[in-house]
């Protein structure tokens, strides 16, 4: 039963990430390099935070600390993986295969936002799953039943987050947007605030809100990225 629990929370948290890199990401080096180069950033920015959790003894009992950090550089990062990939663009269209690569802009924020989401939910969730495999199983003394399961929901959630907000980030930086940026921002530290809620097993008021949040999240990013409602219904149509 362990295992069977390790293997579903796994496709639930990383199922449609790894979709999502094997049909846009997996056929092309470059982006492959890109999405790399991301995962290595919120890395750098998961160390920093951690530097200073761990420099400030006093504060550390207090996720909420923590917590108002990592959100801070992982944002901070997120500026700088943009400042680079725009002034390597040109690079990285003579190097590739595909010269077309980085013809829309937001190509390459969506490919630095799913490395971004993706190093996020393996720090996230990997120790989670390795516990799940047992031994034991828990809701027996006391534990919710739920934990596993909520903790996938809520991993995948802040990997397509992540994924979205990097294209909102990056429109609006290019458009000089900050009502787009402010939005990315407040939106990160409000998810990452319901997950304290964690700590109190209240795993429903964390998921509805921040899956709500995600919904809208996909709709800002489906508009920065120039679509519109009748392709998208257009591709859900058959063909006659």
């Amino acid at each position: 039963m362990t295992l069977a629990e390790f293997f579903s929370c796994s496709l639930l948290a990383f199922g449609p990430p790894l979709a999502m890199f094997a049909l846009t990401i997996a056929k092309d080096p470059v982006k492959i390099i890109i999405m790399i180069a991301a995962a290595f950033f919120w890395l750098l920015s998961f160390i920093l935070s951690s530097l200073v959790w761990y420099a400030v003894v006093p504060l550390r009992p207090y996720l909420a600390f923590g917590m108002v950090f990592a959100v801070l550089f992982q944002e901070g990062f997120r500026y700088g993986i943009y400042l680079l990939l725009r002034k390597t663009e040109a690079v990285l269209k003579e190097i590739s295969d595909n010269h077309e690569i980085g013809g829309h802009k937001l190509e390459m924020a969506y490919v630095s936002g799913l490395g971004f989401g993706t190093m996020s939910g393996a720090f996230a969730l990997l120790n989670v799953l390795a516990d799940s495999t047992g031994p034991g199983t828990l809701g027996l003394q006391g534990g919710t039943e739920f934990f596993f399961v909520s903790s996938a929901a809520m991993t995948l959630c802040m990997i397509l987050l992540n994924t979205f907000w990097s294209v909102i980030f990056f429109n609006g930086l290019d458009e000089k947007n900050f009502k787009k940026i402010a939005w990315v921002i407040g939106t990160h530290f409000l998810v990452s605030s319901l997950s304290l809620l964690n700590r109190k097993e209240l795993y429903m008021l964390t998921i509805f809100p921040s899956y709500i949040i995600l919904l809208i999240t996909a709709v800002i990013a489906f508009k920065c990225a120039g679509g519109y409602i009748g392709a998208l219904l257009h591709t859900f149509v058959a063909k006659v």
